[in-house]
């Protein structure tokens, strides 16, 4: 599948869709340190090299705001307490929207515990904290991660149109995903 950037928004923060996590897993705030787990996790999901090049990332999206992070980057952990999966409800700006948004951010799930119920109780817990700081959130992802997008659709993210590809990832996404998305 061609890999096209995509952009979302969520126009507010009510009727967020709540998730239970299955047996055995359990949601965790960031705590200093977790910088590996992070890393570990992202690069098992092929958003970086390896590891330190998601380190250095890492560093330079977060390591002014540490603080932040241990109440804004969530990880699931397994039965053994190893983190398996990581969000971060940050906040930024998206072009031609305006400032102060909420932003789901470096999803990611370690492949092996894909399919196992465990991104939308992520997404949900993510979503709650940025209600309580911010009124309209967006993300962004790629055609590729096309279960993802359905995912978020789902959660009341709408396509952002912003540049001459959306229209082709868009309409992409209409004929992978069998929904109409584009009104």
């Amino acid at each position: 599948m061609k890999r096209l950037k995509l952009a979302m928004v969520r126009k507010d923060m009510l009727d967020i869709p709540q998730y239970s996590l299955p047996a055995g897993f359990r949601i965790r705030l960031f705590e200093k340190g977790d910088e590996q787990d992070w890393a570990r996790i992202e690069t098992s999901v092929e958003e970086f090299k390896d590891e330190e090049a998601a380190l250095a990332r890492f560093e330079k999206e977060f390591g002014a705001h540490i603080d932040e992070m241990t109440e804004r980057c969530l990880f699931i952990e397994d039965e053994h307490g190893e983190a398996i999966a990581t969000t971060t409800a940050w906040y930024g700006d998206l072009a031609g929207y305006g400032e102060g948004l909420g932003r789901i951010h470096w999803v990611g799930v370690v492949p092996e515990y894909q399919g196992r119920k465990l991104s939308k109780p992520l997404l949900s817990e993510a979503m709650n904290i940025l209600a309580r700081h911010h009124s309209k959130a967006y993300l962004t992802s790629q055609t590729t991660s096309y279960q993802a997008v359905n995912m978020y659709l789902n959660y009341g993210f709408e396509p952002y149109l912003t540049t001459p590809t959306c229209d082709e990832a868009w309409a992409l996404m209409e004929e992978t995903l069998n929904r109409k998305i584009i009104k």
